[in-house]
């Protein structure tokens, strides 16, 4: 426990009781009362997560803007200041480096939100491809990021942060001055509800998580309930739905793949030999990570998320099947000694979720 990184909120959740793990080098909420009771607020209240331990890079100059399209996969012509996109960043075989939100500050600035375990590698691999004369910074030791999401969660950014928010659209953002200090608040997050990621200075993270707790539809949520909010989603987590041996491709992401730009690993897109399928069980007992995905009698491919879906009734689960038994309806998941029926459905899993609700 020593060697694992710590967020400025850490003492926090020891304090208030939270069940602690490893996550990603660091000592992170895994949850407080239970993953279900968190997911259920979260999909009905507004929740608060603790996410400091991402990665936040900013790069500047003229020429910023060719030279990062030459390194992710993001259309950066029609990315407009104020607006941040979804993306990746691949290696030379089209395999994902990692997946990240791209903020566009202004022309040739922009902030760059990537993962926890791929910090140290995607800052080196950027600095690799980046030409001469432009400014790369590492300002995740800086840079605390605390995610408020559910339904109810931009009345409870009114009333903690004054403002005028109905008229923020999905995926953009806004900095603002509260108590004297910058945050950033962008209409992001990884639940499928309603909500803001906010970034705010490293020692003034308490200070607002603390503001936001104070409001009565608050709860904390740890990074359990997380999990079970993205999965219901069908949104990816870097390491097991994404890695260095499947394309944006094979992951189901190719129509965001419209960037003009002849960014590394474009030429190895074409070639798809696996595809990523959501995979509906018929009970509660869920599939884990490199469980055996069977059609007929043969291994086809291997579960890389599973679980009980809280708000379905049933666990479900992501897996990698080869592009020929990705059309198939029904398969059979080796979990450990016992065989699970499964059908494939269409993604998301939940589609009952408030995130792209207009406001205005």
């Amino acid at each position: 426990m020593a060697d694992l990184h710590t967020s400025p909120l850490t003492s926090w959740h020891h304090a208030h009781g939270a069940r602690m793990a490893p996550f990603a080098g660091w000592d992170m909420p895994i949850q407080y009362t239970s993953i279900l009771e968190e997911h259920q607020h979260t999909r009905t209240q507004a929740s608060i997560f603790d996410i400091c331990h991402m990665g936040e890079f900013f790069l500047s100059g003229p020429g910023a803007t060719d030279a990062l399209a030459r390194i992710v996969t993001h259309n950066l012509e029609t990315l407009k200041p104020g607006r941040c996109r979804y993306g990746f960043m691949l290696n030379d075989n089209g395999g994902v480096l990692d997946d990240l939100i791209v903020y566009r500050l202004a022309a040739d600035d922009y902030m760059l939100v990537v993962n926890a375990a791929t910090t140290a590698s995607d800052l080196a691999w950027i600095r690799e491809h980046l030409p001469r004369g432009l400014t790369l910074e590492d300002r995740s030791s800086l840079t605390a990021k605390i995610d408020l999401q559910g339904p109810q969660s931009f009345a409870v950014l009114a009333q903690v942060i004054p403002g005028t928010w109905t008229d923020l659209a999905y995926f953009a953002f806004r900095p603002v001055t509260w108590r004297g200090m910058e945050l950033l608040v962008s209409r992001t997050g990884y639940t499928g509800e309603l909500g803001v990621e906010l970034y705010v200075p490293w020692n003034r993270a308490l200070e607002l998580w603390e503001a936001l707790l104070e409001h009565p539809l608050v709860k904390p949520a740890g990074l359990g309930a997380r999990d079970t909010l993205r999965l219901e989603m069908g949104l990816p987590l870097y390491g097991q739905d994404l890695d260095t041996a499947h394309t944006p491709v094979e992951a189901g992401y190719g129509a965001l793949l419209t960037s003009p730009a002849e960014f590394i690993g474009k030429s190895a897109l074409p070639l798809v030999r696996e595809r990523l399928v959501g995979l509906a069980l018929e009970g509660r007992r869920s599939a884990r990570h490199g469980d055996g995905v069977l059609l007929g009698d043969r291994v086809v491919g291997r579960v890389t998320s599973g679980s009980f879906a809280p708000s379905l009734g049933h666990a479900i689960a992501l897996a990698y099947v080869t592009a020929e038994a990705a059309d198939a309806d029904a398969f059979t998941i080796q979990a450990a000694k016992t065989l699970l029926s499964a059908r494939k459905v269409e993604l998301p899993f939940y589609t009952q979720g408030t995130a792209r609700t207009k406001l205005a």
